[in-house]
């Protein structure tokens, strides 16, 4: 097992980085596992390329370990987005998500209903933008099929109730956008029947990573519409003059061979995850929001996230007066705090590398702001 502190070592992030939820700084651990495999790419060594094959059951072992689904379900995919778009593609019937989603789940959705003319998108309005199994409850009908839901929201950092929504949706297929949460949020993914999450922000295994993973069900009735090569059945030394059907179950939901070094930079990253516990480092990043909330609210900054533990994750949104937003804005860029600013909001995301440094930092940046607005 890793501690925590030697997990935090890991990493080298300069102070005043808080914009984990757009993407987070590569681990050392990472870059090391790149610069290795990049090294017996640029050889060409005899044999050595084997280790480029290893990497794809390597890397359904790391999700396995995270995730908790089986290898024989999970598929790597080079991001969140290409996920959503297998499992969209091989829907039918009413599918229901938040309007405000993240445009993932909205075009891929909405993709597939356009070019194959069996699936319904249908959005609901919920309040402030958060999903609750309420809201859900109130907005299913007889013929939605399948219900999309971020685990964690990015404008809001609201964490989804997975155990509410699946109580309330009885059957129907679960589709879980883990993008925003997975890595450092303990949720039932047992209970959700798609789960796609892209290893560039809270993973921190760069661009070109993230994977799919599918229950029984799913990776039953979900049609492999968009199946390449790699996704089909071609016998050793076969021929391919004959297009050959899809493979069964979660290796169907692919197109092409993976980038082995991408695959070997996730599974890097999630193997480190799986060492210290993501429990643990729920805990570490939870005690850091909460310095985040409390530095907020002794400058009178409005917290429009939740403040319950249960209900948030990394991400803090901060919602100024509108006039105030370009001051606060300016103080956030003078002290050196990298952060998401949309739809007069500022957006703070915290991981475990998020020290003192970045906190005296954003304190320097709230105080600045403190000053010219009482001026």
């Amino acid at each position: 097992m890793t501690t925590i502190d030697e997990y935090r070592q890991n990493f080298g992030d300069d102070p005043g980085y808080l914009d984990f939820a757009s993407f987070g700084p590569m681990s050392r651990a990472v870059v090391d596992e790149q610069v290795a495999l990049s090294e017996i790419h640029v050889r060409g060594r005899y044999g050595a390329a084997g280790v480029f094959d290893e990497q794809d059951i390597r890397v359904r072992e790391a999700v396995r370990r995270v995730s908790g689904f089986p290898t024989d379900r999970v598929v790597f995919q080079a991001n969140a987005s290409s996920g959503l778009m297998h499992a969209f593609f091989g829907l039918t019937g009413q599918v229901l998500y938040s309007a405000r989603e993240y445009p993932s789940i909205p075009v891929a959705a909405r993709r597939a209903a356009q070019a194959l003319h069996v699936l319904d998108p249908i959005t609901m309005q919920p309040p402030q933008g958060v999903v609750t199994p309420e809201v859900v409850r109130d907005n299913l009908t007889p013929a939605t099929t399948a219900v999309a839901v971020s685990l964690v929201d990015y404008r809001t950092g609201y964490r989804a109730d997975l155990e509410g929504i699946r109580d309330v949706i009885g059957d129907r297929l679960l589709i879980v956008d883990a993008i925003q949460g997975f890595g450092v949020v303990e949720a039932p993914y047992e209970l959700a029947d798609v789960v796609v999450a892209g290893g560039q922000k809270w993973i921190r295994a760069g661009w070109g990573t993230g994977f799919l993973a599918l229950s029984e069900r799913a990776a039953t009735d979900l049609v492999p519409l968009i199946s390449g090569v790699t996704g089909t059945i071609v016998p050793l030394g076969g021929s391919y003059e004959e297009v050959p059907p899809p493979l069964q179950g979660a290796a169907a939901f692919q197109i092409t061979r993976s980038d082995p070094i991408a695959q070997a930079r996730f599974a890097t990253a999630l193997e480190g995850i799986a060492e210290v516990g993501v429990s643990e480092i729920q805990a570490s990043i939870g005690q850091t929001v909460s310095q985040l909330i409390d530095l907020a609210d002794e400058f009178v900054l409005p917290v429009s996230s939740s403040r319950d533990e249960s209900e948030r994750a990394g991400i803090v949104v901060l919602e100024p007066e509108p006039a105030q937003v370009t001051a606060l804005t300016a103080a956030l860029i003078n002290h050196g705090i990298t952060a998401t600013v949309r739809d007069g909001t500022v957006r703070l995301s915290a991981h475990v590398s998020t020290g003192e440094e970045t906190l005296e930092a954003l304190r320097g940046a709230f105080t600045s702001f403190g000053s010219s607005a009482q001026y």
